[in-house]
């Protein structure tokens, strides 16, 4: 106990350096039996401060030309996008991979959808402007949602169901027409009788987007600033003001990168792609450890038997981490 050790030293009687340190480590053992529930608490807090892979970063199969889109499949199917070469790829737990489309328009984002009128399909964000649901047998798409306000959609990007059966969704500009057919770049709600409505205002390049497990919490990813976004839900497709989550780690001589895809864990850590690597973050915004990727990485989904693997596309490659804690399963 360094912190007691000057009460020992001659400058003190030696007759109050005696009274003392038995008095003082007397108060901090009482403090330390009454209070289990805290000690549990620091011990938890201390063990999940910083988060990082349990093996290392392996390379699944590179030579693609953008990869975007991760989806993971229960059944032990990982589905993904090459936007450039408009096709969505499955990659079975046997290690095959087949082509589910080879006409994607241009398929950016993609969830599975694990209940409701969307079970068992892939609802993705195509950049040539539709929400569409695939069908993972066929590859054939529904078309969900296509214009707001009489206009096309500049160039739907990241996407998540909520258990209503409603789909949030970005419209930044990348891919998008010039002018913006929508004006703004803006978040989007699609909800479960169709009906589609604009929630936020403009933002510099809406990106990635998730909900905390709860369904509490909206979280949206922009590109072109170092603030990531956070809007309290009050209801299927509504929401509160914007909040700052989170600000995302910059690489060395740069500032205001952002983020792209996301992901959420069990425990409601978030796991945002950048330019440094995949940065995690606590419910509360505090950062909580880098996943690096020998690619600037693009998004990032769970999946695995027991939903630890950390699946990541990063531009020409595929990979794959293992992690401690599990991902959040989808709706």
């Amino acid at each position: 106990m360094d912190s007691l050790m000057p009460l020992s030293r001659p400058h003190l009687p030696r007759s109050l350096a005696t009274a003392i340190v038995p008095l003082v480590g007397a108060a901090v053992l009482t403090l330390w039996n009454a209070a289990p529930g805290l000690r549990a608490q620091d011990a938890a807090a201390a063990a999940v401060q910083m988060i990082e892979p349990v093996g290392p970063v392996e390379l699944i199969r590179g030579e693609f030309q953008f990869l975007e889109g991760p989806a993971y499949d229960p059944k032990g199917v990982l589905y993904f996008s090459d936007i450039p070469a408009n096709t969505v790829y499955a990659l079975n737990a046997a290690g095959q991979f087949s082509v589910l489309t080879d006409q994607s328009a241009h398929t950016n984002g993609i969830v599975y959808g694990a209940s409701g009128k969307f079970a068992g399909k892939l609802v993705a964000c195509q950049m040539d402007g539709r929400i569409v649901a695939y069908d993972p047998q066929t590859g054939q798409a529904e078309v969900l949602a296509d214009q707001f306000g009489g206009q096309r959609f500049n160039a739907p990007n990241d996407l998540v169901v909520d258990a209503a059966g409603g789909i949030y969704f970005t419209d930044p500009f990348f891919r998008a027409p010039q002018p913006l057919p929508q004006e703004i770049q803006a978040v989007y709600y699609r909800a479960a009788d169709g009906t589609v409505s604009r929630i936020t205002g403009n933002i510099a390049a809406p990106n990635g987007i998730a909900l905390s497990p709860d369904g509490k919490r909206l979280y949206v990813i922009p590109t072109q600033q170092a603030d990531m976004l956070v809007y309290e839900i009050t209801g299927p497709g509504q929401i509160g003001p914007v909040e700052v989550f989170c600000t995302l780690r910059q690489p060395e001589g740069r500032s205001g990168t952002g983020g792209d895809g996301m992901v959420v864990d069990e425990q409601g850590n978030l796991y945002i792609t950048s330019n440094l690597g995949v940065q995690i973050f606590s419910p509360q915004g505090q950062y909580r450890g880098l996943v690096q990727t020998p690619e600037q990485p693009a998004n990032v989904t769970f999946g695995g038997p027991e939903f630890k693997t950390l699946y990541i596309t990063a531009r020409t490659g595929l990979y794959r981490a293992e992690m401690p804690i599990a991902g959040l399963k989808p709706n």
